[in-house]
């Protein structure tokens, strides 16, 4: 028998429709939107790839003239602003909804609690908080670009027993097996970006698309954190580079001559007080370019960064059936930690059998 109220019901149905443009919709957050009258959906949708229309219209649009005297639920505020498309708040007025349920309220200035009261202003009941945590987790990327302007981040481990990722000659494929690989896939088809460090662009010369899930065109814009562009542009990354999308984060000193010749995006950042890049300052400008969600998968020096500077807002930890030893590489690399006071904490999520391996999630605590 299910618990949950109507409210809850119809808001977790829009949730997960949300889910569907993920990966799609930057800069834009992907929302999802259930009209209900009657208690029959006569209308559903989710924000378009590219961001429009919003999941509101679509799900307007889909209803017609059944959505006077609905009830629409909405994962994120509707907008109250003239952008390139009206708002949707005004939307739902025209449409003669009687009631919104909302989530929670948008962030961004130009709409924060707008949307709501204008939709108040307009004689509808306005029901707020409904799986309020449940869309905070899902719209992490939108708000975290607005209110710390930096994507969210979410660092990806494929580790052995003893937390190695490599054996000591630097061999890494494969430490997981075929089902963690195919998690990773579809991971990477829900963010907008995918980013690795200049030692596994090199190592590895990887591909960074989405692959064996027929979603090849879902794949993430490919970042490389490459301070003194070291990652040769004939490599796949830059062979490539007219296909799917590649942007190198490069210092400002950096021969840029042979990437020029590609179709990748350079974007040069300020260095840090040792000369790499500087993490807030690359972060801001891929927030500057749009994107909402980063995936980030590598090496461990990359990650240590990210999580020195308290960057990283989840953590996929792939634990593998081996034993490489002490001599292997470490998965996370030097963060001058003295005492576990003041050791980076997170809190577990969830745990799942992926064939041989599991899958821990773990959250910023």
């Amino acid at each position: 028998m299910n618990s949950q109220s109507p409210d809850a019901r119809w808001m977790q149905l829009a949730l997960t429709l949300g889910q569907r443009g993920l990966g799609q919709v930057w800069p834009n957050p992907s929302v999802g939107c259930v009209l209900v009258r009657n208690n029959r959906v006569i209308g559903r949708g989710c924000t378009q790839k590219g961001g429009r229309p919003h999941g509101e219209v679509v799900a307007l649009a889909q209803a017609g003239g059944k959505a006077r005297g609905a009830t629409a639920y909405v994962t994120l505020e509707p907008c109250a602003h003239h952008g390139k498309t009206p708002p949707c708040a005004q939307a739902l007025i025209d449409a003669g909804v009687t009631r919104v349920v909302g989530a929670i309220a948008d962030p961004d200035p130009r709409v924060s609690g707008k949307g709501y009261e204008m939709l108040k202003a307009a004689g509808i009941a306005v029901t707020t908080g409904t799986l309020a945590a449940e869309a905070t987790k899902a719209h992490i990327g939108f708000l975290t670009r607005i209110t710390q302007n930096r994507p969210a981040i979410t660092l990806k481990l494929a580790t052995s027993l003893d937390g190695r990722i490599a054996t000591r000659t630097g061999d890494s494929r494969w430490i997981t097996g075929p089902a963690a690989r195919r998690a990773v896939h579809m991971m990477r088809a829900t963010n907008d970006a995918i980013m690795i460090g200049s030692g596994t662009a090199i190592a590895d010369d990887p591909d960074l698309t989405v692959r064996g899930l027929g979603l090849a065109n879902r794949s993430p814009v490919r970042v490389v954190m490459d301070s003194k562009l070291r990652t040769k542009p004939t490599g796949r990354l830059g062979k490539t580079s007219a296909i799917t999308d590649t942007w190198m984060c490069h210092g400002f000193d950096a021969n840029t001559a042979e990437w020029q010749k590609t179709d990748a995006t350079l974007i040069p950042c300020i260095p840090d007080q040792n000369g790499q890049i500087d993490l807030h300052d690359a972060l801001a400008k891929l927030a500057a370019k749009g994107i909402t969600r980063l995936f980030v998968e590598g090496g461990g020096q990359l990650a240590a960064s990210l999580i020195r500077h308290n960057l990283v807002d989840r953590l996929h930890i792939f634990t593998a059936g081996v034993a490489i030893g002490g001599d292997g590489r470490p998965q996370l690399g030097t963060l001058n930690i003295d005492t576990l006071a003041n050791a980076p904490r997170f809190t577990r999520g969830t745990s799942r059998q992926l064939g041989p391996d599991i899958l821990n999630t773990w959250y910023r605590s």
